[in-house]
């Protein structure tokens, strides 16, 4: 596969944006038998981002996307290929084409993909292999959900979990020897996609014709322990995989940047690794649990901050729906 890679990879810039409307987790406390503590203890999130009503996902993305083209310098012609990941379409067939229309890329192809809580990783491992192969130069990689429109609220397991938003990265071709782009693995365990799914589901409506089934889908259903003991176990043997793969040792990271599921799973995945918790990036008490968009919203924002310096060596692993999860080793050049 090496001798197949032409271009280097650069993560040029990153944008986010996130809905106004804000909801606490005493709001929440009012909807179901819950308390601000007893969220805060378990999950580490104090308040979450939701949609308001004619908002979009596009909105959404549109917004995080012209802020790394802003930062990047590069007009939306420039783009070559966008991936919007997302498992909320505002379309069923598909959200990237509005996304490009909105932008004015004209000149890029646009697709989405649907990986839920490792869309992030899995849209930029495949913006890479693009660029690396040379066929094109500009990609924008969107992580966008807006999953509050498919949570049931009288669910206390789920409803306190999940926020929306989103969150854009310009990968860009570069010469191999100024590569960035690391190492990645990705991973699928189909036996375990119902712990964490929005299944379909097939609603009983009168039709002309008695061989199909007007079909709908439910809300989100989460198996919480057994998703918990996937994570802290699967996440380190990718961590470490990749960071073997290249022979970079756990000392030498920055930075490690989990997908923003839940507080208890930072913790017990950074201590597995021997990382010290100074060194996780987490926005999650802001934001809750955004899907696709978690990574790349906390990682703008650690930018934005500049918590993030030229050099710095990232780590970032998603894991969720799937069951998935994925590993990106990323060196950041500002």
């Amino acid at each position: 596969m090496r001798s197949l890679i032409t271009q280097g990879v650069k993560l040029l810039a990153t944008g986010s944006a996130v809905p106004d409307l804000c909801i606490t987790n005493q709001i929440i406390s009012n909807i179901v038998d819950t308390s601000d503590e007893w969220i805060f203890d378990r999950t580490g999130i104090r308040e979450r981002r939701i949609v308001s009503k004619g908002q979009s996902i596009i909105d959404l993305a549109v917004k995080a996307a012209n802020k790394a083209l802003i930062k990047a310098h590069l007009e939306p012609l420039d783009l070559d290929l966008i991936i919007l990941a997302t498992s909320t379409p505002n379309d069923l067939f598909g959200s990237a084409s509005q996304l490009q229309l909105r932008l004015g890329a004209l000149q890029a192809a646009a697709f989405d993909i649907t990986a839920a809580c490792s869309g992030f990783i899995i849209a930029s491992v495949t913006a890479a292999q693009f660029i690396q192969n040379g066929t094109y130069s500009n990609v924008l990689v969107v992580g966008a959900d807006v999953l509050s429109q498919w949570t049931n609220w009288s669910d206390r397991r789920t409803c306190i979990l999940f926020g929306d938003g989103a969150g854009a990265a310009i990968f860009q071709a570069t010469s191999v020897v100024n590569n960035n782009f690391l190492a990645f693995q990705l991973n699928t365990d189909g036996k375990q996609y119902n712990q964490l799914n929005i299944s379909y589901k097939n609603t009983q409506q009168k039709q002309k014709v008695d061989f199909s089934d007007i079909g709908s889908f439910d809300s989100i259903s989460m198996n919480g322990r057994e998703v918990y003991k996937f994570a802290v176990s699967k996440i380190p043997q990718s961590i470490q995989f990749c960071l073997d793969s290249v022979h970079i040792s756990i000392e030498k990271v920055d930075w490690l940047l989990l997908h923003q599921a839940n507080i208890r799973i930072l913790n017990a995945v950074a201590k597995r690794l021997m990382i010290p918790y100074a060194k996780v990036i987490s926005n999650l008490s802001k934001y809750g649990n955004t899907s696709a968009a978690s990574i790349p919203l906390a990682l703008d924002e650690a930018i934005e901050e500049a918590k993030v310096s030229c050099g710095d060596l990232i780590v970032m692993s998603g894991f969720g729906a799937g069951l998935t999860w994925g590993t990106l080793i990323l060196k950041w050049q500002d």
